[in-house]
């Protein structure tokens, strides 16, 4: 089941972060690419007990709830997520991450890496709170259409750029899917052995919805829609794929490249290197979310 950070829970606003002006991100391999991207001072040992501190002292443990408010640049629509502590708990007890945790990182990474560079017209975001296996089985048509409605607001995509979907499967799964829409070409990148035949249903939302998009703009379809496998680091566990499919997202960013190669990561991430720069990242960079 998809989760829903502090549902019927009353909010506590936050506040908002100011833009800031960024420099774009050269195109560039990986590792070095890697640098370019803000980090927290010190070993994973010391970032893990700062984290671990700054959230004992927050009332978020205690039932408080923080709003993390995202502007029209994330999702085109203004979203707003609700932290609690079980997001918090995701984080530091090792569990499965819910679209609150997925969510929040990729406001963080537009906030850090996208706002005010040539980025944000190379890299859109799909809400995985209304993209998922879920609604697809009870009304695939409706999902198509709001693929095609996400795709009409960018312009006329001739321009090449990405679109990034974070999947959830019924499984609870988490996979990238990144579509090309000027190329016809689909990314897809899971943590888990396999591709996309083990779930023909997202397969066949996401290529009709990228044929009716063109239809509409009236595109010619020069050619068939072409899904590629791209080699990614595996987990090791059952429950790591959204720490996976966070930090997907964060690489091609930085590499600033639309066709993703078939081979991108050289080596395992390994969980703690996720887990210690996505968390480290996103709460002590933004200490809002646990402090109002």
């Amino acid at each position: 089941m998809l989760k829903k950070a502090g549902k019927d829970i009353p909010t506590k606003s936050g506040t908002k972060t100011n833009p800031k002006s960024q420099k774009e991100v050269p195109g560039q391999m990986l590792d070095k690419a890697s640098k370019e991207i803000p980090t927290t001072s010190g070993t994973k040992s010391q970032i893990m007990m700062r984290l671990e501190k700054m959230v004992e002292e927050s009332d978020i443990m205690h039932g408080a709830i923080r709003s993390v408010d995202m502007d029209e640049g994330v999702f085109v629509i203004a979203h707003s997520e609700l932290i609690a502590k079980e997001d918090m708990q995701q984080l530091f007890e090792h569990e499965e991450l819910g679209i609150a945790v997925i969510h929040t990182y990729i406001w963080y990474m537009y906030d850090t890496l996208m706002r005010g560079t040539e980025l944000c017209n190379r890299f859109n975001f799909i809400a995985a709170s209304r993209i998922n296996t879920t609604f697809i089985t009870k009304n695939p048509t409706s999902v198509m259409n709001e693929l095609v409605d996400r795709f009409m607001v960018a312009g006329d995509n001739t321009t090449p750029s990405l679109y990034f979907l974070p999947f959830n499967l019924c499984s609870g799964h988490w996979v990238l899917v990144a579509m090309d829409l000027s190329r016809l070409m689909v990314y897809y990148l899971d943590s888990l052995p396999g591709d996309w035949s083990k779930y023909p249903s997202m397969k066949k939302t996401v290529d009709a919805a990228i044929l009716k998009f063109r239809s509409k703009k009236n595109y010619r379809n020069r050619k068939d829609i072409t899904w590629v496998r791209v080699q990614c680091p595996q987990q090791n566990n059952s429950i790591d794929c959204g720490f996976f499919v966070l930090r997907f997202m964060r690489d091609i960013i930085a590499l600033n490249r639309i066709d993703i190669p078939k081979m991108v990561w050289n080596n395992n991430l390994g969980f703690i290197l996720i887990l210690s720069d996505i968390s480290s990242n996103l709460l002590l960079n933004h200490e809002y979310v646990l402090f109002s």
